[in-house]
């Protein structure tokens, strides 16, 4: 079956991501714009450097064709906020993108973006379910791609600029031209290099690369920036020199720092650190949004400047959703991902690095010093963080435990509630929390804690899994 979790559909390659499948995906899609009656407004298509996904790119496109849909095709891998940006600048109704984003190598997927260059909701990830399981491969129209370009029914185009351009002309240039900064950038084997390094350049930044290339199997890691990945690019940044290394996943909507001594920054950190620099330093008004599973240091943050903090299941499309109702100023998750008003509607790793570039060229100040900044004004949180994979016979017993039965372990703090919103969540009294959810794109039951202190954070995190058994 074809289903769309948090992140889009995200599929073995070869089991359940073939042809057939993009195939139904993609006229399960033309038949929901047909009958909205929205194929002229466009639809854009890109896609990474993943394993099939420029072949991919091609089959959704051709079938996209076939029904009479004008799509605009990006020739050369992208990162995944390229395509959001076309997208919204040519006011798309639907667009995409093919990548799994940070699953391992062995996965490819879609994600789709509706209006805004937003990620769609489950309302529309339901249709598109609804219309695949209604159809067969002799449904699914389809024309030659090279056709269709001569037939002006595909038109190849190529957004790098434009969108460089846009982040150039958001982001303060001129202060971090009088920075002198030395940046290291590791892509994961992804595909931020381009962009990124030209926002730098521009910036007059001294900009070195590792990892980068085709490599189908990210060099045998997840293309998950993390403490765990990024090893290279932390001892890289401590004995060179460098002011800071920038990660980026698969398809850079994501990313992962490295500040000045060679410490991974917790996603969580890089998101405090942002929100504090708009509001502290620039002067910018207005709320945040995270996701359930995300530090509350920036309820703290925010209440101190007068603002509001929205808690929202995980998927960044609840984060785009609440901001936009709130005109809020910045959104972000623990995962890494985050943008800001007057940006995409989703997330974007090349932005936010290169705001975290202008953040310690405007401040002078290392990150190292600014997180001490910011903790000694709201007191110090860790977020500890396990993952546990299970047997699929195994999921129902979990759920039921979790979720029907609502059993808990037997903590040693007060609990001041809990929330099923998405997974279960339990708030303390001391401020600390702990949540337990099953991943949207990942056979995973995923369990964060965030406490005081390092050991009483994992242990909170080990309680639980002793609990579930897992």
């Amino acid at each position: 079956m074809i289903q769309f979790g948090t992140g889009g559909w995200r599929a073995f390659i070869g089991e359940e991501f073939t042809k057939d499948n993009v195939r139904l995906v993609a006229q399960a899609l033309a038949n929901i714009i047909n009958d909205e009656q929205v194929a002229e407004r466009g639809f854009v298509i890109g896609y990474d450097r993943r394993f099939l996904s420029d072949k991919a790119g091609c089959w959704f496109a051709e079938v996209l064709a076939a029904n009479g849909v004008r799509v605009s095709f990006i020739d050369k891998f992208v990162p995944t906020p390229i395509v959001m940006f076309k997208a919204k600048e040519m006011n798309c109704a639907y667009s995409a993108c093919i990548t799994a984003s940070h699953n391992p190598a062995d996965y490819n997927g879609i994600k789709i973006f509706i209006e805004g260059g937003r990620d769609a909701d489950e309302i529309i990830t339901k249709k598109i379910e609804q219309q695949i399981s209604v159809l067969n491969a002799a449904q699914v129209k389809s024309v030659d791609f090279e056709q269709a370009i001569d037939d002006k029914l595909i038109e190849i185009i190529n957004p790098m600029n434009d969108f460089v351009d846009s982040i150039i002309n958001f982001i303060d240039i001129e202060a971090i031209k009088k920075a002198n900064l030395r940046v290291l950038i590791d892509p994961m084997f992804g595909v931020a290099k381009n962009a990124l390094q030209t926002v730098l350049i521009n910036g007059r930044c001294e900009v070195d690369v590792i990892n980068d290339g085709k490599n189908p199997d990210f060099g045998g890691l997840m293309p998950s920036p993390s403490a765990a990945t990024l090893y290279s690019l932390m001892h890289l940044v401590a004995h060179e020199g460098y002011d800071i290394g920038i990660g980026t996943d698969g398809d850079a909507d994501r990313l992962g720092i490295i500040d000045e001594k060679g410490n991974f920054i917790h996603p969580n950190e890089v998101l405090i650190l942002l929100y504090y620099y708009l509001l502290e330093y620039k002067g910018w008004k207005g709320s945040v949004v995270r996701n359930i599973a995300t530090t509350h240091i920036l309820d703290k943050i925010a209440a101190d400047h007068g603002e509001k903090s929205f808690e929202v299941p995980v998927g960044f499309k609840h984060i785009s959703s609440q901001m936009e109702a709130d005109d809020s100023l910045i959104g972000g998750e623990s995962s890494g991902g985050l943008t800001i008003r007057g940006h995409i509607k989703g997330k974007d790793g090349v932005f936010a690095s290169s705001l975290l570039v202008e953040m310690i060229s405007v401040t002078g100040k290392k990150l190292s010093e600014l997180l001490d900044e910011i903790y000694g004004k709201y007191g110090y949180a860790y977020t500890a963080e396990g993952d546990c994979k299970f047997k699929a016979a195994a999921k129902e017993a979990l759920y039921n435990k979790i979720y029907v039965d609502k059993q808990l372990p037997e903590f040693d703090f007060e609990i001041e509630k809990v929330s099923y919103e998405d997974g279960a969540k339990v708030y303390f009294k001391n401020g600390g929390w702990v949540i337990a959810r099953f991943s949207g794109t990942e056979p995973l039951l995923r369990i964060f804690a965030e406490m005081a202190d390092k050991d009483t954070a994992e242990r909170v995190v080990q309680q639980v899994k002793g609990f579930l058994d897992i």
